[in-house]
């Protein structure tokens, strides 16, 4: 089994928690958030894999995610619902859900986009309180739907090539479950446990798929990222010299460079002392190469009026 070990980029500046790295391929631009900064940061990725970050977008109190718009710009998942962040930079609350924000408790963790553009985001309480975390759907006509209640952290989210699957991390329950998927309706239907990692290094967290339908997770509090066959065996493993590896996703021209990010949370002194780059962004070539970010295609107007 393949076990590389990634490098931290140093050309950009470290997060507090960094989190969701995707690739947004019409900018040909890397995305990523500081979910505790409340910032939404942009780079670009060269073919010989340099990053340089171009622009930091402040998106709310918090920003668990960010993909990207047909309408132009970004949509993210800040503080207790969804919101539009422009080609300049400004953030224009559009969905404040109901249950869900500071006042209740809880913020937007990660989401993503689905085959046909709709849009998934989950949410989970500041504590981590069991059960509090949902995960809702974006519909292309703007409306709004709850998928899910009862999770714990709801987390990294995708589907299979041909739409039928769709892979959802729970940190709390560390688990990942695959859920049959209607493309046609956005539908979840009958699920299982894809992957128990409760008696492993570390939970799952944020996570992506390769072009051969391999899934690749995080693993909080581990320090790696493992990738997984479509029947659930391990067949690589990327070592990350900081504990918090948060995210991953497949970035570059030709989308084969797999940018990592981590975060300093509950790193004390001594922690952060022995882990330097903690918060930064590493980057591997793990020998495959993946897919960009899906794009939300229905009109912004649209869920801003819903």
């Amino acid at each position: 089994m393949q076990t590389p070990t990634a490098t931290p980029v140093r050309s950009v500046p470290p997060a507090v928690h960094g989190e969701g790295p995707t690739w947004d391929a019409a900018r040909q631009e890397l995305l990523w958030v500081d979910i505790d900064a409340g910032q939404v940061r942009r780079a670009t990725v060269s073919a010989g894999g340099e990053v340089a970050e171009v622009a930091v977008h402040t998106g709310g109190e918090t920003v668990g995610f960010v993909v990207p718009a047909s309408d132009g710009g970004w949509l993210l998942g800040a503080d207790g619902g969804f919101t539009h962040l422009g080609p300049a930079g400004r953030a224009t609350v559009l969905v404040a859900l109901d249950g869900e924000g500071p006042a209740a408790g809880t913020r937007m963790n990660d989401g993503a986009v689905d085959p046909t553009g709709r849009l998934f985001g989950g949410t989970m309480a500041f504590d981590g309180s069991p059960g509090a975390g949902s995960l809702y759907r974006v519909d292309l006509d703007g409306s709004v739907h709850t998928v899910l209640t009862g999770l714990t952290i709801s987390n990294g989210i995708e589907w299979t090539a041909d739409g039928r699957t769709v892979y959802l991390a729970d940190s709390g329950t560390s688990t990942v479950r695959a859920y049959d998927y209607d493309v046609t309706t956005g539908a979840f239907g009958a699920d299982r446990v894809f992957l128990d990692l409760s008696s492993d290094a570390g939970p799952a967290d944020g996570l992506t798929m390769d072009d051969e339908d391999h899934v690749w997770v995080a693993l909080w509090g581990a320090g790696r990222v493992r990738r997984y066959s479509p029947a659930g065996e391990l067949v690589a493993e990327v070592r990350v010299p900081a504990r918090n590896t948060s995210s991953c996703a497949f970035t570059g021209p030709d989308r084969d460079l797999l940018v990592i990010s981590t975060s300093t949370q509950d790193l004390d002194d001594a922690a952060r002392a022995a882990e330097p780059d903690a918060g930064r962004l590493f980057a591997v070539r793990p020998g495959v190469t993946g897919r960009p970010a899906g794009t939300y295609r229905g009109p912004v107007d649209a869920l801003r009026q819903a």
